[in-house]
């Protein structure tokens, strides 16, 4: 008989009773850094992956993006890491942290969720905590993995076990907000299940724990969040692409309504959104609603104007290309940057690489270089993704492109520069006699 009586505040130790075993399914950018800090913080842990990618990378103890805290914790902490589900069978509390992501057509794919929850359902026992860390919609406990996990049981949830839903909040490459500093929410199927795993993070987060009412609630607040977002850099977007017509300078316009000091949050445009959570999320609470009787236009508008940026992107190099006499079929164009966000190798539903995708169905050659992702750059530097291009596409705001100066695109003869980030300073580019674009900077 399993036990899941936790401790109340940031107390444990490395001996006694009170030290429990966790199984974490999903050892990526979520689920490693909580198997590192329940480690560290006096768990018995053990991690599950499918990928035997990456399950060596962390046996070799060597992991893209981790923050540098985990890094060390990767480099000293004992950690089992397997493909055996039979290790659930002897934890006292299970974590499932494997991806949600959407299908080419934005419907929800919660297909590798399904089964980790199948998986973890043959090893159940009565008395186990089980936590859902994966972003789900409104319903996906109680309307799918229950039935699930129950059928594959043989046991009642609430009764024989505990189910939670706390979803992930983690910002890759941030080293100031990493996963234990950030505030969690917590729903459970039962209140028993709620205060038992709501117990479980506050011993290992240095951050406060919400108790939400139900677990549909804690399920609402990611979709809630990241559709804010979404939306917010949505209006912005729409904003750059008006203003472009208008001449305005939207980033100065932004900065200046973001002096007042309450009811504005500055958000800024750019060349699209990527990332797990924000492109996706949204898709997830579209579908949900519409499933049952509600049409999200707000949503689904968001949605839309978000994907159309990497396409307006290139058009502002169509144009400066149309204005030289000159088409982007067969142009050189040097893409810099393939990630979502600065300094991190993560291309998921990256924006980037939509415009490459359009730039190669225009007929254009690419020099391709991304510093944090060297296996798909097809070249070894900047100066070398420079040489020879008529234009530069910046595609992700990597603190390495500083370099990419006025002085540095004259020595490279080029005169063509898309800054889809608005990163760099524009005035120095046009004193250099160098056209620069950015995404609604006129």
């Amino acid at each position: 008989m399993h036990t899941t009586t936790l401790p109340q505040s940031n107390n444990r130790t490395e001996t006694g009773s009170d030290r429990l075993t966790v199984a974490v399914i999903g050892l990526g950018y979520v689920g490693l850094p909580i198997a590192l800090l329940a480690r560290d913080k006096g768990y018995i842990v053990s991690g599950i992956d499918t990928d035997p990618a990456k399950r060596k990378a962390i046996k070799a103890r060597v992991v893209a993006d981790l923050d540098p805290r985990f890094e060390r914790l990767l480099a000293n902490e004992s950690l089992t890491v397997s493909n055996d589900y039979a290790l659930v069978h002897d934890a006292d509390i299970i974590m499932i942290c494997v991806p949600t992501p959407v299908r080419e057509d934005h419907t929800p794919d919660l297909e590798p969720l399904k089964n980790a929850c199948r998986n973890v359902g043959r090893q159940l026992l009565p008395g186990h905590m089980l936590i859902i860390e994966s972003t789900i919609h409104p319903g996906t406990c109680e309307e799918i993995l229950l039935p699930i996990l129950e059928e594959e049981s043989g046991l009642i949830a609430g009764e024989d076990f505990g189910l939670a839903h706390c979803p992930e909040r983690v910002n890759p490459g941030d080293d100031v907000w990493t996963i234990d500093k950030i505030a969690r929410v917590i729903g459970g199927s039962t209140p028993s299940a709620r205060r038992q795993a709501a117990n479980f993070y506050r011993s290992i987060l240095d951050a406060p724990v919400h108790e939400m009412e139900t677990i549909r609630e804690a399920e609402a607040v990611k979709m809630v969040e990241n559709s804010f977002r979404d939306i917010n850099i949505a209006f912005v977007n729409e904003l750059a692409m008006s203003f472009t017509k208008l001449n305005i300078d939207v980033v100065n316009v932004l900065r200046g309504a973001s002096t007042k000091p309450f009811g504005f949050m500055l958000h800024l445009p750019g060349c699209g959104v990527g990332g797990h959570c924000i492109p996706v999320d949204p898709y997830y609470l579209i579908d949900y609603a519409r499933i049952n009787g509600f049409a999200h236009r707000f949503l689904s508008l968001a949605r839309e104007i978000n994907n159309s940026m990497p396409e307006f992107t290139v058009g502002l190099l169509e144009e400066e290309l149309t204005r030289r006499g000159t088409s982007l079929r067969g142009a050189h164009i040097a893409l810099l940057g393939l990630s979502y966000k600065p300094n991190v190798s993560d291309m998921r539903e990256s924006p980037a690489l939509e415009i490459k995708e359009i730039l190669e169905k225009r007929g254009a050659t690419m020099a391709i270089f991304d510093p944090y992702i060297p296996e798909h750059s097809n070249v070894h530097g900047l100066r070398e993704a420079l040489h020879g291009a008529d234009a530069v596409v910046l595609a992700t705001s990597h603190d390495a492109f500083v370099e990419l100066t006025p002085d540095l695109l004259q020595a490279e003869d080029v005169s063509i520069i898309i800054d889809g980030r608005n990163f760099l300073a524009k005035d120095s580019f046009a004193e250099a006699g160098i056209t620069y674009r950015g995404i609604g900077r006129s």
